[in-house]
């Protein structure tokens, strides 16, 4: 049988979701977890790859097992072991070719930033105590929605076959003394979403203009864009399938 799990965790202790060598991740911690729990030995199969410190307020993975377990029992056992960063949400029953990162019909992440020092927030978001025009910015976000190559905004030497991403939202949005980034598409290249963050603070100001802006998109050069935002400010938020109902957390 094929499952999907629906989790979330802060990973600030955790570098990213994919297993590495002499680190702690995500993924080997709640394989870890789910094959004790099981009794047989799990492979995890993850929505995508978050970096070392990015959270995830909805992930999923899918797993195969012939174990038969009740969902609930499972789901209090797993979150009675696991550490206090990662919770399981849900388990759900798939079609046996259903897959975790290929299924994944769109995917929505949040930047976040607070403009005063805050003791509570300096590992769930960036400080940026400097003045942003959230207008420009979000004119600069209407721009992206136009476009559909980001290679710009990618990883250098990363192994994918095309850089085309489906945008279908991206804005700025103000709250008291935070600001909150949000974009879905259907999906992201490596580090997509922190270069363009700060792409767009380079907007925000005055440093790029919406001109040059469409200049570092047309060059498709990681170089030409602006710097990439720390990691713990990011927020993988949504991840939608058509077969899983869609329940915001």
């Amino acid at each position: 049988m094929r499952y999907f799990i629906e989790f979330a965790y802060k990973g600030s202790n955790y570098h990213g979701w994919q297993y590495q060598p002499n680190a702690s991740s995500v993924q080997e911690t709640l394989t870890q977890a789910l094959s004790l729990m099981l009794r047989e030995p799990i492979e995890l199969t993850g929505a995508g790859r978050t970096d070392t410190g990015v959270h995830a307020r909805q992930m999923f993975a899918h797993f195969d097992s012939e174990v038969p377990f009740v969902f609930p029992d499972l789901i209090k056992k797993l979150n009675a072991y696991l550490p206090k960063d990662i919770a399981v949400w849900d388990i759900y029953t798939v079609a046996p070719d259903a897959h975790a990162r290929f299924d994944a019909t769109k995917r929505t992440y949040e930047y976040h930033i607070h403009r005063r020092k805050d003791a509570f927030e300096c590992h769930n978001s960036w400080l940026f105590p400097h003045s942003l025009d959230i207008d420009r910015m979000n004119d600069a976000c209407k721009l992206l929605l136009n476009h559909t190559d980001f290679e710009c905004f990618s990883k250098l030497h990363t192994d994918v076959k095309t850089f085309f991403c489906k945008l279908t939202h991206a804005e700025w949005t103000s709250h008291g003394d935070r600001w909150i980034f949000t974009i879905s598409a259907d999906r992201f290249l490596r580090n997509m979403v922190r270069a363009i963050v700060g792409t767009l603070i380079d907007v925000g100001t005055g440093k790029t203009s919406l001109t040059d802006l469409e200049q570092i998109l047309a060059s498709k050069n990681r170089s030409k864009a602006g710097f990439s935002v720390p990691a713990h400010g990011l927020y993988l938020t949504e991840v939608h399938y058509p077969y899983i109902p869609f329940r915001a957390r």
